[in-house]
């Protein structure tokens, strides 16, 4: 709620969740319309306002027919508002309370919903490293009940590559 609070509305705290949380989505007016639940006007209204502080970038897409937005990683207050989300969806806990613990974790990638910017109740990660799995999972129960949130976890090898979530939407966060 604070969040909400601070940044003006549920829809700001959506679209800016849905764009820097992935800095790599790009959106379509119609598409957030949609996924929202709201009137394209309401969206469109958002967009606009981020468009105007540059905190999202908006270009033509290919066919020339629709806007698209994306996060403008270069804004100086980017790494300062991701920050702000990544504690709002409870990955600043989940990283430090769980994988800084563990030691040899060479990398972390949320998938699925979470990182197309969509809320679930779920959080899915991919860790990479040679970790103590009952160790980890017990981690991450007491993580679980900080952020109010399922976290489904599989582990791989450090033989791991990107080609494994071929087809997975993905973000790396540590």
């Amino acid at each position: 709620m604070v969040l909400e609070t601070l940044l003006q509305g549920k829809i700001r705290v959506k679209l800016l969740t849905k764009l820097l949380l992935n800095p790599s989505n790009t959106v379509y007016l119609r598409g957030l319309e949609k996924e929202f639940g709201v009137s394209s006007n309401t969206v469109r209204h958002e967009l606009n306002k981020l468009g105007e502080i540059k905190l999202i970038e908006v270009a033509e897409s290919e066919e020339g027919n629709q806007k698209q937005y994306r996060a403008n990683v270069k804004h100086p207050m980017f790494g300062n508002l991701r920050g702000l989300i990544l504690k709002h969806v409870g990955l600043d806990a989940l990283i430090e309370k769980v994988f800084h613990k563990l030691g040899e974790v060479q990398s972390v990638y949320l998938t699925n919903d979470w990182a197309e910017g969509k809320e679930s109740p779920f959080i899915d990660l991919v860790v990479v490293g040679a970790v103590d799995k009952s160790y980890m999972m017990g981690l991450i129960e007491k993580a679980e009940k900080l952020i109010s949130k399922k976290i489904r976890v599989a582990v791989y090898g450090l033989e791991f590559n990107e080609a494994n979530l071929s087809g997975l939407s993905f973000v790396q966060i540590l």
